[in-house]
């Protein structure tokens, strides 16, 4: 209790009795930015000892006395790493006409830049897909074997007219995720 009465007293007595600080009206605002100083805030030390008490399962009442007390700063620091992910959704609609022959090109974006060349590929749940459902590969997706920039360029679909049999609207959701590639040991 005299700590904390102490403590009060003196800050009291250090903002009362300061005197505050002359400003110049040509000072530049640059030098009231100051960035804060880290310093940690240390809890302060029981001047009398501490006791604690517990109860078992007999209700035995046991107290317990801290001997010793000290204090500990810890400097944490954390290595985050972001993974690579697909941020890009690509909706493809092109239009067969009997035979035709149709090339589709489309781009998919990374949430960053490879941090490892020709180290992550893209995976596709399907490449050669029967759009149709007629038992005939008739759809292909081609993409380059690596992902080595933020946006990967020269990824294609194949269509092939020859191949559908079945008019009308045909529907397909391929999945894509990122796949890293397999070292050999």
């Amino acid at each position: 209790m005299k700590i904390a009465i102490l403590l009060l007293t003196l800050f009291l007595s250090l903002n009362c009795f300061s005197a505050p600080k002359a400003r110049n009206i040509e000072q530049s605002k640059e030098e009231d930015i100051v960035p804060p100083l880290e310093i940690p805030m240390i809890p302060l030390i029981p001047a009398a000892p501490n006791t604690d008490t517990t109860t078992d399962e007999n209700n035995n009442i046991t107290e317990w006395e801290l001997e010793k007390t000290s204090t500990f700063f810890l400097d944490t620091k954390v290595n985050v790493i972001v993974p690579l992910e697909i941020i890009s959704d690509v909706e493809i609609k092109a239009l067969v006409i009997d035979d035709q022959k149709v090339v589709v090109p489309f781009e998919l974006e990374m949430n960053k830049e490879p941090d490892k060349k020709d180290f992550y590929k893209l995976n596709y749940s399907e490449t050669e897909i029967d759009i149709d459902q007629d038992g005939a590969i008739d759809t292909k997706i081609f993409s380059p074997r690596f992902i080595n920039q933020k946006v990967v360029k020269d990824n294609y679909l194949h269509i092939d007219g020859a191949n559908i049999s079945k008019e009308g609207v045909h529907r397909k959701r391929v999945y894509v995720t990122v796949e890293l590639k397999e070292e050999v040991r």
